[in-house]
């Protein structure tokens, strides 16, 4: 009996260290603690899903947050699979990318990624209503595997990593600031040439 409790808690040290999780028993805590969240499309279905989401992980979503990830871009792509019966049915690839930013203070951009989905579904040419059904149905599939994968990009960003990639953004940003300064210091110093006149005759 003694040596089967060892075994069964070594296959689950095991498992554990391999980062296998049984369902139901994830964590979607995060390090950080207030976030904005911005899109194009800012009451679309994929920016109010991550909301909920983000909150539901114990995170303050306000506008006025330390930081913000800002949703810049998402693209559908559609292309033919293959075809199959006669070309009656075919089966199509959808492709969906989401392109994002972490923008800090002063609205400099701390980090810039994308994450990408695709899926195929089967379109019957004898059953278009139910294709698109099924259509649908994958492009909510891809939803929300793209809102699952930006929860996993989340919870691997912690407040320090932040706090670091605002300190380079900023003197990045001061910098080329006083890079500017410099070269309109040059060119206000430089005596602007008359333009040459020619004699008329």
């Amino acid at each position: 009996m003694i040596k089967r409790n060892l075994l069964v808690m070594g296959l689950a040290v095991l498992l554990g260290a391999c980062g296998f999780q049984l369902r139901g028993t994830s964590t979607n805590q995060m390090a950080l603690k207030e976030l904005n969240v911005t899109a194009r499309d800012a009451y679309g279905p994929t920016a109010t899903q991550l909301r909920k989401q983000i909150a539901a992980a114990g995170v303050k979503v306000y506008d006025g947050a330390p930081y913000k990830l800002a949703l810049t871009s998402e693209h559908e792509d559609q292309r033919t699979a293959s075809y199959s019966g006669g070309s009656r049915s075919a089966e199509y690839e959808l492709t969906t990318t989401l392109k994002f930013d972490i923008v800090g203070h002063e609205n400099l951009t701390l980090l810039s990624d994308s994450i990408i989905v695709d899926k195929t579904y089967t379109q019957d040419g004898n059953n278009l209503a139910g294709s698109d059904q099924v259509a649908q149905e994958t492009r909510d599939e891809i939803r929300r595997e793209l809102i699952q994968r930006m929860m996993l990009r989340l919870q691997q960003i912690t407040p320090a990593q932040l706090d670091k990639l605002q300190d380079d953004a900023d003197a990045k940003a001061k910098a080329l600031a006083e890079q500017e300064a410099e070269a309109q210091r040059i060119r206000d110093a430089t005596p602007q040439q008359s333009p040459i006149q020619i004699p008329s005759k």
